[in-house]
Formats: structure tokens, C-alpha cells, sequence
């Protein structure tokens, strides 16, 4: 009998848990943008891409965590693909931005962690290309590494992320669906003085506007004014950078990485980074003077792939002309707004370093305010 109420009870702990799980911005009917969003709604969208998380919730003060983005499915270092970054406000610690300006390539995944684990993350992506069939040859490995300041949450100084946990990560790394909220390098983030965390979201094109695909995804961990699709939800909610209420510097970071399979260089992929930020600031975002808000861009298009050795001088591709570039840029934006809204609806509240806690963004309330403004499509 004991064992009979014992297991009702789990049953009952699991459906609860299950019925409670938070869900995405489009589960409560908002619908931003007017461009059709690809299958999983996600970065992994763009054909090749893949996305692992390494997520660290240890004891009362670790909450910080790995995430890892793959340009695609064979070897980055030996095929780099075109990639651009655009930096919104620069207080951060985004490492190898200098060669992908200069050479217009990326050459490793792109990793996102904690400010205190850069280093770490630097070795161990680096690591992982030596190690790759194929590298045995190479002296010389750009890495790119960014980051946002979980130390509200976490315990920052304490450096938990291993090599082992973003080789974790990396290895974890698959296409479909992504994780969202409190996983990988959102685990202890901030966003809107709600909790922020890892989001997605994805565009594809008509095929009269070229079919292609734009992914996004990010780490949100800034603050501003939130807004969402348009209605004032910060305001309305109390809680929003200068509020008499709120002490929220609206200081912080947020990496947003931009992946594409339309055949784009360099130069043109600087330009959708560019609209990134646009989609940010739809969010209520204002890329305050101590946040780090970073766009790093590529194409995952087989024909643009860069290879390490190459007998020929000189090199032919097809680029699309700037004139068809504008679904694109409308694209990256639809998708960067989404994607920041996801990392608020599925992140849930945390308490971490020193017993601190910060709430989930009430989804409740935040869907009454939107049927007051008439925004939800059900």
C-alpha cells in the first residue's frame, strides 16, 4: 500500500512538473514578425547547424553553464565559412573578433559561457580542433569565444566551467530542437530583471525571395525597457529600467549569433549582424554603457566554404547582389526579436549565489496585458 502511494505521489510530482513546463512566445499565440518561421523554429534551422549545451547547477552558488554553436556538420577549420561580427557596444570580452573582420571567416564553433571562463573556453575549443582528424598539421587556431555576466546568480569567481564541460558541449552538439531558458550559457543570466537564458527562433524565406533560411540564437543577460511585439509589458508590469521600483542599471550583456545557408560573404553578412541589433532594440533593449552586445554572422552555404589548403590562386563563387538582401535583413530581425522573447517565456525563476533570486517573467500576467492590446492571435 505504501508502495502504491508512493508511486502516486511521483506520478503526481511528474505530471504537475509536466503541466507547469513553460512554453514558447507562439504556444500563447504571439506572433512576431510576418515572415513563416522554419520547421523547429530555431537556429538549427539553417541547414548543417548544430547547438549543445553543458548546463551547471551544483549546490547554492553554481549556476552558470556552456553553450555551443556549430557552423556545420564536418571540419569547421579545414572548410571555414564566411562570417562578419558587429559589435553594438563593446563592453566585453569576445575573443578572435579581430581575425574574423580581417579574413571575413570562422574556423571553429562558436562557443558562449560566463566573463570568468573565456580563457577556459578558449583552450578547450582550441583543443578540439587540434584533436579533429585532419589537423594534425595545424600551428594556428582563431577561436571564438563570447560571453555574458551570470554573477548575480553564479559564482563567478569561482570558475567552475571545465574543458571537459565545453568539450561536453561541442561533443552534446545536434540539429532539431534547442533548449531554451535556464540551460548552457543562459543558466544564470538576467534579461529585463527577469530571468533571461538561452533563446531561438528562426525565418525561411519564400522561395520568390530565394527560400533561404536565417537562424538566431542568443544569451540574454541585459536590461532596457521590455517591449514585446510591440506592447509595452515593462511598463505595465512595473518593472523596467528608471522605474521608481526597480533598481535595474539595465547594464549586462548579449550575444547574438546569426546563422544563414543564403550564399553571402563577409560583407554582407556585417550588414544582417547589423539588423541584429534592431530586433534587440524591438525587445526594449538599449545596449546600456556596462553591457556587451555582440553579432557574430556566417553562412553555412556549402558553395562559400574557405578552405584551409587550396592549390588555386584565385576563387569563383556566386553571391547574391545587395538589391536581394532585404528579406534578409528583415529576416534576421523578425528572428532576433523572437529569439530574446523565447529566452524570457522559457526561462524559470532561479535562486543562486547568496540565496539571490530572480523571477521568471510572469507569463500570466503578461497575456493579459497582451489581450488588453489586442496582440495575441489564438
Amino acid at each position: 500500500m505504501r508502495l502504491l502511494l508512493l508511486c502516486l505521489f511521483m506520478l503526481s510530482i511528474s505530471s504537475n512538473a509536466w503541466s507547469q513546463e513553460r512554453k514558447r512566445a507562439r504556444d500563447y499565440g504571439v506572433k512576431i514578425g510576418v515572415l513563416p518561421t522554419g520547421k523547429h523554429n530555431a537556429i538549427t534551422d539553417v541547414p548543417g547547424v548544430k547547438v549543445g549545451h553543458t548546463t551547471l547547477v551544483q549546490g547554492e552558488q553554481v549556476r552558470t553553464g556552456v553553450t555551443a554553436i556549430i557552423p556545420h556538420e564536418g571540419n569547421v577549420f579545414q572548410e571555414k565559412v564566411p562570417a562578419a561580427v558587429y559589435v553594438g557596444n563593446g563592453f566585453g570580452k569576445l575573443a578572435g573578433t579581430t581575425q574574423v573582420q580581417e579574413l571575413g571567416n570562422l574556423e571553429t564553433p562558436i562557443l558562449l559561457t560566463n566573463t570568468l571562463s573565456v580563457g577556459t573556453g578558449l583552450n578547450a575549443v582550441v583543443d578540439y580542433v587540434l584533436q579533429q582528424p585532419g589537423n594534425e598539421e595545424v600551428r594556428s587556431v582563431n577561436a571564438v569565444v563570447g560571453e555574458t555576466n551570470d554573477g548575480y546568480l553564479n559564482d563567478i569567481r569561482g570558475r567552475h566551467v571545465t574543458e571537459a564541460h565545453v568539450a561536453s558541449a561541442i561533443q552534446q552538439a545536434k540539429t532539431g530542437a534547442v533548449a531554451e531558458g535556464n540551460v548552457g550559457a543562459g543558466t544564470g543570466t538576467v534579461c529585463f530583471g527577469f530571468k533571461g537564458g538561452i533563446g531561438t527562433a528562426s525565418r525561411a524565406l519564400p522561395q520568390n525571395m530565394g527560400g533561404y533560411t536565417v537562424g538566431v540564437l542568443v544569451q540574454t543577460n541585459f536590461g532596457g525597457v521590455l517591449q514585446l511585439d510591440g506592447v509595452p509589458i515593462g511598463e505595465e508590469l512595473g518593472q523596467y529600467y528608471f522605474s521608481q521600483k526597480i533598481k535595474d542599471s539595465a547594464d549586462g550583456s548579449c550575444m547574438i549569433v546569426v546563422a544563414t545557408d543564403a550564399p553571402v560573404d563577409a560583407r554582407n553578412l556585417e550588414r544582417m549582424a547589423k539588423r541584429a541589433m534592431m530586433g534587440l532594440a524591438k525587445t526594449g533593449g538599449i545596449a546600456s554603457n556596462g553591457s556587451g552586445d555582440y553579432v557574430i554572422a556566417f553562412s553555412s552555404n556549402a558553395a562559400l566554404r574557405i578552405p584551409y589548403n587550396s592549390p588555386a590562386k584565385t576563387e569563383t563563387v556566386t553571391l547574391l547582389r545587395n538589391d536581394e538582401m532585404s528579406p534578409l535583413f528583415m529576416a534576421t530581425i523578425e528572428a532576433t526579436e523572437e529569439a530574446i522573447v523565447n529566452s524570457l517565456f522559457k526561462a524559470e525563476t532561479m535562486q543562486g549565489r547568496e540565496q539571490q533570486v530572480v523571477e521568471a517573467l510572469p507569463i500570466e500576467k503578461v497575456v493579459k496585458i497582451l489581450k488588453k492590446h489586442h496582440a495575441l492571435e489564438l
